[in-house]
């Protein structure tokens, strides 16, 4: 009931709707489609829509009061050990959106239950699409993805980035490229760059760190980042 009475205040503005997977994809980035498969799919990873956004609240509970016999005799039917048909979700990295079986799923939520049957449509993005993301967090992702387009990481290094700020991703864009036009990579395609940027500067710099006993609970980006922060204070105040 608190978080119900936080939601209705206005108190959190990610409680209050699903993501739309529209904001979502473009903030992410679309990077190809894959194969459609049958999965059982976590309730906690469906965390949006592709068009029913003023129907459910974040956490799938009904809004739309007109849907109520509807939501009733799904919820019904489930009861009654009724086999229903497969939720339809699109995959976003750790996120799923319903397609259709908003219901399906707003009755799973209820019941605690920790998954549903899906047929999934996985479709590849730029910046990777955790599953805890929000609408406050759409921002820094498609910040991310600005990065990414300038200096491209492997797909495993993708999946642990994470800066809360989107003002953090250009100032490590344009380190990342002054790295390599210092070292005489100017002309080198993204890939080349981020690969070598990460693998001869990144690691190097966070391993020192953390031997050192800094960035405890940071990410490896975070702790770059940092770093690259206090570099540029103290270079300012030198020159000043």
């Amino acid at each position: 009931m608190g978080e119900w009475w936080r939601d209705l205040r206005g108190d959190d503005p990610d409680g209050r709707a699903p993501l739309v997977f529209a904001d979502a994809i473009a903030a992410l980035g679309r990077d190809g489609d894959m194969i459609v498969y049958p999965d059982d799919v976590r309730t906690d990873r469906i965390v949006g829509t592709v068009g029913r956004a003023g129907d459910f609240d974040a956490r799938f509970r009904l809004l739309n009061r007109a849907l109520r016999s509807r939501h009733r005799s799904v919820a019904d039917a489930v009861a009654c050990g009724i086999v229903l048909p497969r939720v339809e979700l699109i995959q976003l990295g750790e996120m799923y959106f319903v397609v259709d079986g908003h219901h399906r799923v707003s009755v799973a939520r209820e019941r605690e239950q920790h998954s549903v049957p899906a047929i999934v449509r996985r479709i590849c993005t730029t910046a990777y699409a955790m599953w805890c993301l929000r609408l406050s967090h759409l921002a820094s992702k498609a910040a991310e993805r600005e990065f990414l387009l300038r200096v491209s990481l492997p797909d495993e290094t993708r999946s642990e980035l994470w800066l809360d700020r989107p003002a953090d991703w250009a100032r490590l864009a344009d380190a990342a490229e002054a790295w390599g036009f210092r070292r005489g990579l100017a002309g080198i395609g993204p890939r080349e760059l981020g690969q070598r940027w990460w693998a001869d500067e990144v690691v190097p710099l966070v391993g020192r760190l953390r031997a050192s006993g800094r960035g405890v609970g940071l990410r490896d980006i975070e702790l770059y980042a940092a770093a690259l922060a206090d570099r540029d204070r103290c270079t300012g105040r030198t020159s000043s």
